[in-house]
């Protein structure tokens, strides 16, 4: 099945990244508050750089904190693609 193009929905200042392994096993491995949170983020966003996040905020013991980190997180990369864009729209 042939998908249509998206480039304007792929259209981003920020790198993107590969990462090795089995990226599915690793988000059923997180933990639930977590994997709910991914499913609505803007940013498309590897299990392992989200889980890094949410331990270094406290997930485990304080899982509003840590979403909240992630949050804002997210907000700040959001806005420096933004700013990117405005200042080179053909990058």
């Amino acid at each position: 099945m042939q998908y249509p193009a998206m480039s304007k929905n792929l259209q981003s200042s920020l790198r993107r990244r590969s990462r090795p392994g089995d990226t599915m096993r690793s988000y059923d491995a997180l933990p639930a508050d977590l994997r709910c949170w991914l499913r609505g983020a803007a940013l498309p966003w590897s299990p392992a750089s989200a889980k890094k996040i949410w331990l270094k905020a406290g997930g485990a013991t304080t899982p509003q904190a840590a979403l909240a980190r992630l949050g804002a997180v997210e907000s700040a990369m959001l806005k420096k693609d933004r700013s990117a864009m405005v200042l080179h729209p053909n990058a």
